[in-house]
C-alpha cells in the first residue's frame, strides 16, 4: 500500500481503535502485581500509544504531502537529489529522462478530491496525475495537470494554450490545491460560464527536495528551485502539452509561500512569467529552520539575499515587465502592511492590482474568497490562442471604432475600475451562506 493511499491510512487507523479496545478489555487481567503484568501493562501503552501515533502521521502526511512515498520517508529514494556536481551546483544525474519530462504518476491523493470533472474529457475537461523531471536540475516534483475541454475538441486541435502554474504553501501540497482551494473545479466552472479563457493548469508544491523548504532559490551548492520552475517545468510541459511558447502565455499563481515564489518568479524572470497572483505571500524570503542557508556566506550571500526582497528590487533595479495581483485582508493578516508597501513601490512598467479584505486570517477560508476572482485575473493576462504551427497571415479588415479587443487575447470580463492612483483593485468573491 502507498504511504498515502487511503487503505493503508483506513487500516491504520482501525488497528488504532483496535488497539485501545484490547487495551480496556485486558486491563483488569494486567491490574495484578509482578513482573508479567508490569510488563504487559507497559507494552499495552506503548502498541497503543505508537498506533494512535502512527494513524495520525498518515492523516497529516495524506493532507500536507510531507512524504509521497515510502522511500522518501526513509531516505533511500534513489530519484532523489542524491549528489551534488562542483561549479553550478545542479544536482547530478538522478531522474530517468527516458520516460520523457512529464510522466504518469499514481494518484497521489487524487482520487480522494471531490468534484473533479466525470464524463467525456472534450465535455469537461480532464485533471492528471504525474511527476515533473527537471531536464537541467534532475529533480523531481508531483504535479497535477487540468487540461481544459476545449483541449480535447476538433476546433482547438492546432491552439496551443495559456498555462498557469499553481504553487501550494509550504510545507502543503497539491492535494491543498485540487481539495481545499478546488483550483481545477473552479476553473472548469469558469471556463463554462466565460468568465476565464480556456488555460492548462499545472498545480506543483514549491520545493524540490522535500522536506527542505527550497523557497523557489537557486540555492548555491545545492537544490536549484528557481531554475526548475523557470526552465525545467516550462520546458517539460511544453514537451508533452498544447501550450504556449511565448511568456505572455505564463502566469505563476499561488497561496502562502507558493505566493510568495510566484512574485519572486514573475519579478525575477520576466522571459518565463509575465503575470503572477499571490494570495497572502510574503515580499522578501529569509533563512529559517526549514529552509537551512539559502543563499551561501559572505558578501555574495548578503547581495544574493538582498535580490530575493522585492521591495529592494523595486527601488534598486529597473521594474520588470510583468501584471501582479497581491492579496492580503487589513486585519487578520500580518503582511499587510508589506502589500501595502509593495502596491506603492510598483512602477512602470510592472502593474499590480490587488484584493484587500477587511478581515481574513491566513488560512483556506480566506483564500477560497480570494481564488476565483484570482483566476479569473491571471485568465485576462494571459494570450491566447498560440498556433501549433505557422500559418499564414490572414488579411482582416481594420476594426470599427469601439469594436475588437487586444490582440492575442480572447475577450472576456472588464478589468476592475481604476483608484485614484492608477491601481485597480479586484473584487473577491463573497462567501456563500
Amino acid at each position: 500500500m502507498g504511504l498515502t493511499s487511503q487503505s493503508l491510512e483506513y487500516t491504520v487507523v482501525v488497528l488504532a481503535v483496535v488497539c485501545v479496545a484490547a487495551t480496556v478489555w485486558l486491563w483488569p487481567r494486567l491490574s495484578k502485581q509482578g513482573v508479567g503484568p508490569v510488563l504487559g501493562r507497559l507494552g499495552a501503552i506503548v502498541v497503543t500509544q505508537v498506533s494512535i501515533v502512527c494513524a495520525l502521521a498518515l492523516a497529516v502526511n495524506a493532507n500536507f504531502e510531507f512524504y509521497g512515498n515510502w522511500d522518501e520517508l526513509l531516505g533511500n529514494n534513489e530519484e532523489a537529489p542524491a549528489s551534488v556536481s562542483q561549479g553550478a551546483g545542479q544536482y547530478a544525474s538522478v531522474g530517468n529522462l527516458k520516460g520523457g519530462l512529464v510522466q504518469p504518476a499514481g494518484p497521489q491523493g487524487l482520487d480522494r478530491v471531490t468534484g473533479l470533472p466525470k464524463g467525456p474529457a472534450d465535455k469537461v475537461g480532464k485533471v492528471e496525475s504525474v511527476r515533473i523531471i527537471g531536464r537541467r536540475t534532475r529533480a523531481i516534483n508531483p504535479g497535477f495537470v487540468y487540461l481544459p475541454p476545449q483541449y480535447f475538441q476538433q476546433q482547438f486541435r492546432r491552439q496551443r494554450f495559456p498555462v498557469m502554474v499553481v504553487i501550494s504553501g509550504y510545507p502543503g501540497g497539491i492535494m491543498n490545491l485540487a481539495q481545499h482551494l478546488q483550483v481545477p473545479q473552479n476553473a472548469g466552472r469558469l471556463i463554462a460560464q466565460g468568465r476565464m479563457q480556456p488555460t492548462v493548469i499545472v498545480m506543483v508544491r514549491p520545493t524540490i527536495a522535500p522536506p527542505r523548504d527550497t523557497e523557489c532559490v537557486d540555492v548555491p551548492g545545492g537544490p536549484q528551485a528557481e531554475t526548475f520552475f523557470t526552465k525545467d517545468l516550462p520546458d517539460a510541459m511544453r514537451s508533452a502539452y498544447r501550450v504556449g511558447h511565448d511568456p505572455s502565455a505564463w502566469g505563476a499563481f499561488g497561496y502562502s509561500s507558493g505566493g510568495t515564489c510566484s512574485l519572486q518568479l514573475a519579478m525575477r524572470n520576466p522571459h518565463a512569467y509575465t503575470s503572477a497572483v499571490s494570495l497572502s505571500g510574503d515580499y522578501a524570503i529569509k533563512d529559517d529552520l526549514t529552509t537551512g542557508s539559502l543563499f551561501g556566506a559572505g558578501p555574495t550571500g548578503a547581495q544574493h539575499e538582498r535580490e530575493h526582497d522585492l521591495l529592494w528590487r523595486l527601488k534598486n533595479l529597473p521594474a520588470p515587465q510583468i501584471s501582479a495581483l497581491v492579496a492580503s485582508s487589513r486585519k487578520g493578516e500580518a503582511d499587510y502592511g508589506a502589500t501595502m508597501k509593495f502596491i506603492h513601490a510598483a512602477k512602470a512598467p510592472m502593474t499590480v492590482d490587488s484584493i484587500i479584505l477587511p478581515q481574513g486570517s491566513h488560512q483556506f477560508a480566506t483564500w477560497r474568497r480570494e481564488v476565483v476572482p484570482a483566476l479569473e485575473w491571471q485568465s485576462r493576462q494571459l494570450t491566447f490562442p498560440q498556433d501549433t504551427e505557422a500559418v499564414p497571415p490572414r488579411k482582416t479588415p481594420p476594426a470599427k471604432a469601439g469594436q475588437g479587443s487586444a490582440p492575442g487575447r480572447t475577450a472576456g470580463p472588464s478589468k476592475a475600475p481604476a483608484t485614484s492612483d492608477g491601481r485597480r483593485r479586484v473584487e473577491a468573491e463573497r462567501p456563500r451562506n
